[in-house]
């Protein structure tokens, strides 16, 4: 029996920031959380992204399970490049080139599984752990459907840290997103404890 290979499909999506077009898979693209690159140099351990910071336009990458968001300078407008763009993804992906050939910073090399891993939420107190499991639950979802991704950095007087990355990052509607939507969330779930959510 002859084993039928699905075609690769890559569909391109606007994100609330102007400035990112979200270009999605039918399959998974990378299998980390995430890895974002803010230069040719730091994207040395993706060949894929380093061929799209070929395009003048192309200002930044992020990628996630089965989509990469990409971030233009406002040398051109989308309509005139998005196609492009979806095609050369979709191209590349088909070709079966390898997107990742490195580990990116922060994740798992195999000298760090030897050695005994460092958990990043040791030595953060109940309060902590709580606000993160909220994050990861109730908003991460949401945040990955517009191409980006948040990650807690800390928490002191009543006071949430967070980092916004991908599209979210210097999304004009980012600061409303974290007043209202994430600070709402913790505020409901952990009444008394979260008097404001701050970027960094």
């Amino acid at each position: 029996m002859e084993i039928q290979r699905v075609p690769v499909s890559v569909y391109a999506e606007m994100t609330p920031n102007p400035a990112v077009m979200k270009f999605v898979a039918n399959k998974m693209v990378v299998d980390v959380d995430h890895v974002e690159f803010h230069n040719i140099e730091e994207a040395a351990i993706s060949p894929l992204a380093t061929e799209l910071f070929h395009f003048p336009f192309v200002k930044e990458v992020f990628m996630s399970s089965n989509f990469i968001a990409i971030q233009k300078y406002n040398v051109v407008e989308w309509e005139t490049v998005t196609q492009e763009i979806r095609q050369f993804i979709l191209d590349y992906i088909q070709a079966g080139k390898p997107v990742l050939t490195g580990t990116p910073k922060g994740a798992p090399t195999a000298e760090s599984e030897e050695a005994p891993a460092v958990d990043p939420l040791e030595g953060l107190g109940d309060i902590e752990l709580r606000i993160v499991d909220i994050l990861e639950e109730f908003v991460k979802p949401a945040v990955a459907q517009d191409g980006g991704n948040i990650a807690f950095v800390a928490y002191e007087n009543k006071v949430v840290k967070v980092q916004l990355q991908g599209a979210c990052a210097g999304c004009p509607s980012s600061t409303l997103t974290l007043q209202q939507g994430i600070k709402n969330i913790l505020q409901r779930m952990l009444p008394t404890l979260v008097d404001d959510v701050v970027p960094v």
